[in-house]
């Protein structure tokens, strides 16, 4: 059973993209976070993603139409203004088709130290159950 697929960015022309851009603002720039997705004995999703620097605060986590998507905002933890700085700090985002079988109520989430933990159950109607013969 294939457990997720990553659901491509949509591609646009170059021409469509340069009639569309907005030139008032920047554009976002997302990292896909690393993911490491397994399967328990019940049949549900445990889901790993490393979003280091992202508070709770700033994880937005979404199941929608079966596609789940992770987005977050990193932040530098040192206190104050920099003075120099080589690198930025860049958003997360990442999404993934599920299969039907999983509960959108269900899901559970928990970011401890950088490292964000998705329960993803599967529904009831879907768990296997042992169905019992009577002699006639």
């Amino acid at each position: 059973m294939a457990t997720e697929t990553t659901v491509p960015a949509p591609a646009q022309s170059q021409e469509a993209q340069e009639s569309t851009r907005e030139e008032t603002r920047a554009d976002e720039v997302y990292v896909l976070p690393p993911v490491d997705i397994y399967e328990d004995e019940q049949g549900s999703l445990i889901v790993l993603a490393d979003l280091p620097g992202v508070e709770p605060s700033a994880l937005d986590i979404r199941v929608e139409r079966g596609i789940l998507t992770l987005q977050g905002r990193a932040k530098h933890m040192a206190p104050g203004e920099p003075i120099y700085r080589e690198f930025e700090l860049t958003g997360f985002f990442r999404q993934f088709r599920l299969p039907e079988n999983i509960d959108d109520e269900a899901v559970e989430a928990e970011l401890k130290h950088g490292v964000l933990r998705l329960y993803l159950r599967r529904a009831e109607s879907a768990q296997p159950r042992r169905i019992e013969v009577r002699a006639a």
